[in-house]
């Protein structure tokens, strides 16, 4: 008979648990915006998967039985949420719509990696913090794989390269890092605020839809990648991923695991949107990545 793990294995092993999810649930969302946005206007997608996300962390509220933190919380904090909202949902995933709209999957998702990147980019001028020289190597090698990868966006009709997707996607890893900067300073209840986030963002989503589209949206497939991107992009992976933070003895542990969902997404990328693969993706991607782990590597060096 196989030997009991003990409690902190068995923690261990349910953070795994969390952590492959949440992998599997990035794996099929760019394949889930291009259905999407086959038949839906960027900003459509973006109200869809809004109004579907605040329902959805509103159950998890409600069955976590934390809808009454709400109340409690002060009116400095649904302010900063408010701020939070419009840039994420509303600004990075306009953005990042767009981009998926412009560019192939395959350029498009491995390049919004690069938000780490970006990350430590911004961290300079607004945290104070410094980037020595194995962090910018780290970039270097990243971005050379985005200028790969980018030879993958060419039109096909003219083989010209999109640099319009390819600025509007970088863009989008800006919008995430700054996000992420703000959301980092906040002690509050990630659930709550993510939630609140949201519920703020859903008026200025609707107002994105009304100026650059319309609310006649098709019942169809595109309909129906739009509520998985809200269910699974915007909803679920979020709580799988802070419970595999929350359950892990190390964060690393289960970070690493995050490098295997670009690879994973090209399979539904190839076999549901019929995509060819570019022979410029996997240099590219691994470039991308390359750069993330020397990235992650030295930073965790750092904080030892």
């Amino acid at each position: 008979m196989a030997a009991a793990l003990d409690p902190a294995q068995a923690r261990q092993r349910r953070a795994y648990g969390y952590a492959w999810l949440t992998v599997c649930c990035w794996a099929t969302v760019s394949t889930a915006f291009k259905l999407a946005l086959a038949e839906l206007h960027y900003a459509q997608l973006l109200f869809v998967c809004n109004a579907v996300a605040v329902l959805v962390l509103a159950m998890l509220l409600a069955a976590s039985g934390r809808l009454h933190a709400l109340a409690r919380l002060p009116r400095g904090t649904h302010l900063r949420c408010l701020g939070l909202g419009l840039m994420n949902p509303v600004g990075y995933y306009l953005l990042l719509f767009q981009a998926y709209d412009i560019l192939p999957a395959q350029v498009a998702q491995p390049v919004n990696y690069t938000w780490a990147i970006a990350l430590s980019v911004l961290a300079v001028p607004l945290l104070g913090q410094r980037i020595g020289i194995a962090e910018a190597v780290a970039g270097l090698i990243a971005y050379v794989g985005v200028v790969v990868i980018s030879l993958g966006s060419a039109d096909a009709a003219t083989g010209a390269i999109r640099w319009d997707g390819m600025g509007v996607a970088l863009a989008s890893t800006l919008v995430w890092a700054l996000y992420w900067i703000g959301n980092s300073r906040m002690a509050e209840d990630p659930l709550c605020r993510v939630f609140l986030s949201f519920c703020y963002a859903l008026p200025a989503s609707a107002m994105a839809c009304a100026m650059l589209a319309d609310f006649r949206i098709p019942l169809g497939t595109g309909f129906l990648g739009a509520v998985w991107s809200g269910v699974f992009e915007m909803g679920l992976s979020f709580v799988f991923w802070q419970r595999a933070l929350m359950l892990s003895a190390n964060a690393a542990r289960v970070s690493n695991i995050v490098f295997v969902t670009p690879f994973l997404a090209l399979l539904p990328i190839a076999l549901v949107l019929g995509e060819p693969i570019a022979p410029s993706t996997l240099p590219g991607l691994f470039l991308i990545l390359g750069g993330l782990a020397v990235q992650q590597r030295f930073a965790r060096a750092a904080a030892r």
